[in-house]
Parts: C-alpha cells; sequence; structure tokens
C-alpha cells in the first residue's frame, strides 16, 4: 500500500499523500462508488487520471470515509456528509487529501516545471521575485506560490476570484515551510495559513483557517 506520508496538525488536521505505483485493477480491488462517480470514472479516458481517482478513495478509506460520505457542491467542491472539512488533489502520479474538523482546509500538489516561468505573470506579481538569480530556485518558489493560491482558492470557491488580483501570499524563504496567505473579495478579508513541502521534484502546499482577526 504506497501510502507515501502522512501529516498531522494537532488533534484536528491530517493530510495523506499517495504515490500511485499499482495497476488500475488493484486500486478498484474493495472500492464501493456511488453510481454518480462510477460514471465519472467511466468517462476519464486517462488511466493515470482514473488511478488517481481511485487512489483518493484509499486515502479517504484510511479516514474510515466511503465515496458516498463524500459529495459536490455546485462549485465543485467536495464536502462530507458528516460535517468535516475535505480537500483533495491530484498531481500526475501523486494524489492527496486533508482532513479538518472545525477549520476549513484546501490541499494543492504540483510537479515543479520550468512552464511556470512563462505562466507566472498570471497568478502573481513577477518583479517581486526578481533578486532569485537561480531559475532552479525561482521555479520552486513560484509552484509554491501557486500551491498556495490554488489551496486558498479550493477553500473559498466563489466564481469570479482572482490569483492575481484577490489572493496574496506572504513572501517566505524555501526553507521556512510555511506563509501565510490573504484573500480579499467583495469587500471580505480573510487570512489563512500556508504549510507547504517538497518531494521528487513535486511540491505539495495545504492552507487552514481563517485565521482570526
Amino acid at each position: 500500500m504506497p501510502l507515501y506520508k502522512t501529516i498531522t496538525k494537532g488533534t484536528s488536521i491530517i493530510v495523506h499523500i499517495w504515490k500511485i505505483e499499482e495497476l488500475e485493477t488493484e486500486l478498484s480491488k474493495d472500492i464501493r462508488l456511488t453510481q454518480n462517480c462510477q460514471d465519472r470514472l467511466d468517462g476519464m479516458k486517462s488511466q493515470l487520471h482514473r488511478k488517481g481517482f481511485l487512489s483518493i478513495r484509499h486515502l479517504m478509506a484510511l479516514e474510515g470515509y466511503e465515496d458516498s460520505d463524500m459529495y459536490y457542491d455546485t462549485a465543485g467542491k467536495p464536502h462530507l456528509r458528516d460535517g468535516k472539512h475535505i480537500s483533495i488533489t491530484h498531481s500526475n502520479h501523486f494524489t492527496g487529501i486533508i482532513l479538518a474538523d472545525g477549520t476549513e482546509v484546501g490541499i494543492d500538489i504540483e510537479k515543479q516545471r520550468d512552464k511556470i516561468l512563462r505562466i507566472a505573470h498570471k497568478f502573481t506579481p513577477i518583479e517581486e521575485y526578481r533578486t532569485i538569480a537561480n531559475t532552479d530556485a525561482l521555479i520552486r518558489k513560484l509552484t509554491i506560490v501557486w500551491g498556495c493560491k490554488e489551496s486558498l482558492y479550493k477553500i473559498y470557491a466563489q466564481e469570479g476570484l482572482s490569483f492575481i488580483n484577490h489572493i496574496d501570499i506572504s513572501d517566505f524563504y524555501l526553507e521556512n515551510g510555511k506563509t501565510t496567505g490573504k484573500i480579499e473579495f467583495q469587500g471580505n478579508i480573510s487570512r489563512y495559513e500556508l504549510e507547504y513541502l517538497e518531494f521528487e521534484g513535486f511540491t505539495c502546499v495545504y492552507a487552514f483557517g481563517p485565521i482570526p482577526n
């Protein structure tokens, strides 16, 4: 069972990361899907996407949940029927979930790629990073910033929310492992804690909050 990593924050937040190494037939074992999710799975052309979909259900099972315990709202945000908060992510051969009791959460896993240098201006003021001369370090930092904003976007889940206009990430050093973020949207301001880790050329960021003002 390729559970890659588990992270706990106090008694209320837990993160599980899975590294997909199995055949799809192996991942299908002992997984019961609702008809709606079975239809979604059947419609996926990519085998890697199907395996990611199934591996997330295995991560849920670690915490005692089945597929039927989760539903999606009209914005596509997942929820658990018992009221706990959940967020899920899939990138290449890694998947992850974060669950929490009493606090909103979001999670994102991204592969570190030089493509992010070309799109950075779309999600963050790139001039803020002009002092980073090392390309690898710049890719790593921009990937963290993207993951932070994606995690916060998953928490907020409101139409019209813009990465570059409404979500701000406090500056950080790569070795910090954490930072904070702010969402300012439609007259409301909320702040969140963010933590990140890097492994095998990937970055995982998870957010929780909001932080009391």
